[in-house]
């Protein structure tokens, strides 16, 4: 079913949802609509665990946060944390997430992408983050988040220098996991959701919520984990089968 919310074309499938931004006259910038809107998304995925695809539209992923709306921000709103506290709970999504850029991603539009599991990108997108040129930093994740992405000395060539990672560079450090032709890329994004679909959804949940915890978790969390799964009826019936089909 798809549904057009005044920022966004949403497609809930049986087993993903699709998130295409669709803000065409400001070049899918994000906003406090869409921001509301995203967050609503947000809640249905944790009520109901799917793997989410965020995509942009019309050649552009997201050019940024809107300016219009930023200039009239003040301290309050900057410690309200109104686009970082959504990218975070995009990252902390119980599915995995992937976002499929096409064309620009800068500014919030970058730290969107930064947040999700793993990127795809077409030839032709470039990630960016040029905040400090408008007199702000890139406050919504990309000063923590970017460094973890891709390394330090090329975060800050982004966020000092105003480099921007077109999708050779993006591909070569590994922002992206494949650089694909524009009218390739959404299907290749829904092919690595099919593979993510085949395997045990709660392993899969719990894959993520390992991977994500706090360094001094380990090997508890891992350990807790893997005893939920050694329980669940799923793993007897996956590991029959796999010891079947051997068999033949």
């Amino acid at each position: 079913m798809e549904v057009v919310v005044r920022a966004l074309v949403v497609e809930e499938l049986s087993d993903r949802v699709v998130v295409r931004l669709h803000r065409p006259e400001a070049r899918n910038a994000v906003n406090g609509e869409m921001v509301r809107e995203l967050h609503d998304v947000c809640a249905g995925l944790e009520r109901v665990p799917k793997p989410l695809l965020v995509t942009g539209s019309e050649g552009v992923f997201a050019a940024g946060a809107d300016i219009g709306e930023l200039r009239q921000r003040g301290r309050d709103e900057a410690l309200q944390g109104i686009n970082s506290t959504l990218f975070e709970r995009i990252r902390r999504l119980p599915m995995p997430t992937v976002a499929a850029v096409d064309g620009y991603a800068l500014g919030g539009g970058a730290e969107l992408a930064y947040a999700c599991d793993i990127r795809l990108a077409s030839t032709r997108a470039k990630f960016g983050n040029p905040e400090p040129n408008l007199g702000i930093i890139a406050g919504a994740g990309a000063c923590w988040r970017l460094k973890d992405l891709v390394g330090e000395p090329l975060a800050k060539l982004v966020l000092l220098a105003g480099h921007i990672i077109d999708a050779a560079e993006a591909a070569a450090c590994r922002l992206v996991a494949e650089v694909l032709e524009p009218d390739e890329l959404e299907q290749a994004a829904h092919r690595l959701i099919d593979r993510m679909t085949k395997v045990s959804a709660t392993a899969l949940r719990l894959t993520k919520l390992v991977m994500d915890a706090p360094p001094g978790s380990h090997p508890l969390a891992d350990h807790l984990a893997q005893a939920a799964l050694f329980e669940d009826p799923d793993k007897q019936a996956r590991m029959t089968k796999f010891l079947e089909k051997r068999r033949d």
